[in-house]
């Protein structure tokens, strides 16, 4: 089986199927393994997945226990009880940097199994399998071919899947240093007018800032743009002061991401090839499930696949990828829709949120999440790894 991209969602796929006993080889058209970028929300549905895979996460980023929602007034809408939220799904909710999560990912990982430098350029199906050709004239062939190569996924666009869409937003993110921040178990969220930000902890005295704002493909970058953050964000809470004094042009300097998002496919025509990840479903970062989404791909696609083998026929891989994307498609498209939600609003229209309990804007969150993450399918596989496990004595 061949999976293209060694990030995150690659990783993780190939640690699945290498789990249930298939032959997988991981290409990547980088010179190597490492991560780059901020920090990312593990949500309790994600924190499932990475158990099911033998991922230790223990001391990885920084547990959360609340998320507060505030208005750039200072005015109140909501405290998310996260700890409410890990009872009743059963898992941790996490801020980890990118780099620890694909550290911890690739532990154990046997290294023969990832190839760099080697760029997707051609895929062939063939009567028994699929082909990958390589800018370098390398070949690899195997049973099926997954692209989990992300947002510009080189495997999207030759299996002619549509191209994701920008959607008028883009964030300026990082980590930095705060060890000014007392609480290091709540997370900051702030929405104003004219556009959001967050400071959520990612373990030890680092913390993952965001501020969405405005894009457009005519979009001109301004010479000093701590100055422009700084005119739209100072004054909307302590925490977001806090990360301002301390940013500086050249912590903005690969800054702005634009978001996009991808129409979510419906299956794809035919032939031993799927996508996985954001190469499947890129969405806005608004929700923080990105990568949770990539876990529940990979999760869904092992299951689906568990009982195929070397002798399975093509037609019979065939249907169990369509069958794949057919499971995701619902849940991921509903997922899509609340992470593309306008980001910024004004004080009246968030009124109404504020005059919920925060009890109930919990349960709300705790719902959607266990609804849209498989429940059945999890505790299906965390009963057959169960069986799989010898008890010790």
């Amino acid at each position: 089986m061949l999976v293209i991209g060694a990030g995150v969602s690659g990783i993780s796929v190939a640690r699945g199927l290498l789990r249930d006993g298939h032959d997988v080889t991981v290409f990547d058209q980088r010179a190597d393994t490492r991560a780059g970028g901020g920090a990312i929300t593990i949500w309790s549905n994600g924190e499932t997945v990475l158990r099911q895979l033998g991922v230790d996460m223990e001391g990885a980023g920084q547990p959360l226990s609340s998320v507060r929602l505030r208005t750039s007034r200072g005015h109140r809408v909501a405290t998310l009880d996260v700890n409410a939220m890990v009872k009743q799904l059963g898992a941790a909710v996490r801020m980890v940097p990118r780099r620890v999560l694909l550290e911890r990912l690739l532990t154990d990982f046997p290294a023969d199994r990832v190839r760099c430098n080697a760029r997707a350029a051609q895929v062939i199906t063939m009567s028994d399998g699929v082909a990958v050709g390589f800018e370098d004239g390398s070949v690899a062939e195997g049973d099926l071919l997954i692209g989990a190569d992300g947002l510009h996924s080189v495997i999207r666009d030759l299996v002619g899947a549509p191209a994701a869409e920008p959607t008028g937003w883009c964030s300026w993110q990082g980590l930095v240093s705060l060890p000014e921040l007392v609480d290091r178990e709540t997370a900051h969220l702030i929405i104003g007018a004219t556009g959001n930000t967050g400071v959520w902890p990612a373990g030890g005295s680092s913390v993952q800032w965001w501020f969405d704002l405005p894009w457009s493909r005519d979009f001109i970058r301004p010479r000093r743009p701590i100055e422009a953050i700084r005119s739209t964000f100072a004054g909307w809470s302590d925490p977001v002061d806090l990360v301002l004094a301390k940013l500086t042009d050249e912590d903005l300097a690969h800054s702005p991401y634009p978001h996009f998002r991808h129409p979510v496919p419906a299956p794809l025509s035919g032939g031993p090839v799927t996508l996985l990840g954001d190469a499947a479903h890129t969405m806005p970062p608004t929700f923080a499930q990105g990568t949770n989404q990539a876990l529940l791909d990979t999760m869904v696609l092992g299951k689906t696949i568990s009982g195929l083998d070397s002798g399975s026929s093509r037609a019979e891989l065939s249907r169990a990828l369509r069958s794949y994307e057919k499971t995701r498609r619902r849940q991921v498209s509903a997922v899509s829709r609340v992470a593309s939600l306008q980001v910024a609003h004004r004080e009246s229209v968030l009124r109404p949120a504020a005059w919920m309990s925060d009890r109930l804007h919990t349960s709300i969150l705790t719902h959607f999440v266990r609804i849209t993450s498989h429940p059945r399918i999890a505790a299906e596989i965390d009963r057959d790894l169960a069986k799989a496990t010898p008890i010790r004595r």
